[in-house]
């Protein structure tokens, strides 16, 4: 096989934690003083880091973003995520098979993602799927978030192998940018909300309808 490990995204890539991000983003909002955002640009938002995503959304409200109000943004929205994430977290139908499958023929399997890594361990437990992993990454075990290509690198340096071994996949420009940074392979999906034509302007060895259907 040409691929000694696979990386993943984790949001609309591995699954979908669009209720608890909704609750949480607004929760942040409302406390800072801001009406609650639509639904449709908070999904939006997914992938981004949160310091980001206020501002998207403050954007969104016609008004200008605070500098001194991302990292509390951040803090509500943690605060919240606490409380109702790993409930409001699913992966997608078929793909803890799929990714089992994977471990099983000998492929070393992380997630690299801008979600905090103790969020991704509660969901993994949730399933009782704690082993299934060799690595996570999450956005608070980088200085740099994704774009950055941190997260990829560190994966690289542990797992010592080549960027030519490494397989990325993911569902947006962001986790794209991500692959080309690190100069290892990308391979979309389109499970989430950015569409096949804009990922394939970006390297990549194939833009799939769901992380099940790539050729391994």
């Amino acid at each position: 096989m040409k691929y000694k490990g696979l990386l993943f995204d984790f949001d609309y890539t591995l699954g979908d934690s669009t209720e608890g991000i909704v609750l949480c983003a607004n929760y942040a909002m409302e406390c800072l003083g801001y009406q609650p955002a639509d639904r449709e640009t908070i999904r939006r938002t997914i992938g981004l880091h949160l310091q980001e995503v206020y501002h998207v959304l403050v954007k969104a409200q016609g008004l200008e973003g605070k500098e001194t109000q991302e990292n509390e943004f951040a803090r509500l929205f943690m605060e919240r995520a606490d409380q109702v994430m790993t409930e409001k977290s699913s992966f997608y139908p078929g793909v803890l098979t799929c990714i089992r499958q994977w471990k099983e023929q000998g492929y070393k399997l992380g997630v690299v993602t801008t979600k905090y890594r103790h969020r991704i361990e509660g969901i993994l437990a949730k399933y009782q799927e704690t082993e299934l992993f060799d690595i996570i990454i999450g956005g608070d075990s980088v200085k740099h978030p994704k774009p950055d290509p941190e997260g990829l690198l560190q994966v690289l340096e542990i797992w010592d192998m080549s960027k030519e071994e490494v397989l990325y996949v993911g569902d947006s420009l962001v986790d794209a940018r991500t692959a080309q940074a690190a100069g290892v392979d990308f391979a979309g999906v389109t499970t989430g909300t950015t569409a096949k034509e804009a990922l394939e302007q970006y390297p990549n060895i194939g833009v799939f309808a769901k992380v099940e259907t790539l050729p391994l």
